[in-house]
């Protein structure tokens, strides 16, 4: 059990890392792509979109000047 557990919380540390808001973003737009392909839009500008936009959050946050 302490193998599935140590599994497991590698994976979510990869995956989450620093940022839950960020992995979160990644996973909104994956399944957006997925929904407007499965409806048969074009969705190749979506993910190229989030990501800029999620690199624009992520360093808006980080540059924050301190309080």
């Amino acid at each position: 059990m302490v193998y599935l557990k140590n599994f497991l919380r590698f994976w979510y540390d990869f995956i989450v890392g620093d940022d839950w808001i960020i992995a979160a973003g990644v996973l909104i737009a994956l399944a957006l792509s997925a929904l407007f392909a499965q409806r048969g839009v074009a969705a190749w500008w979506l993910l190229p979109l989030a990501v800029v936009l999620l690199l624009a959050v992520s360093l808006g946050r980080v540059m924050r000047p301190p309080r």
